[in-house]
Formats: C-alpha cells, structure tokens, sequence
C-alpha cells in the first residue's frame, strides 16, 4: 500500500479495511487479519494499526473477541457508509466547494460530469 503525505496513516489504514469491507472482500462477522498480521502486509508500526482498529471499534464498524481477534461487525457495510459519508463531508467537500468557487465551475456542469463519471464507471 502506497501512503500519502496528506492524512495520517492510520485514516489510511481505516481506507483500507473499509474498502474490503465495501468490497464485501471482508464480510459481517468475519475475522479481519491481527494487528500484526496487518502491520506486516503494510509495512507499519503495530501500533498505528491499533490505533486504526480503536478508531474502527469506536464506529461499531469492528468487534474486538478477546483472546480470539477482531472481527467485523454486524451491519458493516451501512456503518462504514456513514462513517466515509460524515468523513467525507467534514474533510473532503470544503475543499471541493472551494475549488468549485474558485474555478467558477457551475453545479449544472458538475452534474453532467457526475453523470458521465457513473456511466462510465459503474453501469455496464
């Protein structure tokens, strides 16, 4: 995984078990890989994935078993939506609307590059 200098690794990290998540490659009620396990796979201190996995247990996106592992939780998917969703909206979106201001760019024209955006990645 490549790491960006713009956000914390361990948000990264949160991406990261999100995404497999979203992506239904990790599923309700599944074990999701140790601290350390997944330390090694990205190549970080165990303890910045800790303290991904604390930030994710406070979301009730993952379940910690004692003595067993972490798992994910019930009704994960809607969880992780809203997390990303409110993330999203207090991170992302001031930013955009910045952009949007200072390049004059309408959200008539947005919405037909929205539109184009989904048919082009999402429909078949």
């Amino acid at each position: 995984m490549e790491f960006s200098d713009h956000k914390a690794i361990y948000l990264q990290i949160a991406e990261y078990v999100c995404e497999h998540i979203l992506l239904k490659e990790w599923k309700d009620e599944d074990r999701i890989p140790s601290v350390r396990e997944l330390a090694v796979t990205l190549e970080v201190n165990p303890n910045t994935v800790m303290r991904t996995y604390e930030l994710l247990q406070s979301k009730n996106i993952i379940n910690n078993k004692r003595g067993i592992g972490f798992f994910v939780a019930e009704d994960s998917i809607s969880k992780v939506k809203e997390y990303r969703k409110t993330t999203f909206i207090e991170d992302e979106l001031p930013n955009v609307f910045r952009n949007l201001y200072l390049l004059n760019i309408d959200f008539k024209e947005l919405q037909s590059s929205y539109q184009v955006f989904i048919e082009q990645n999402f429909r078949s």
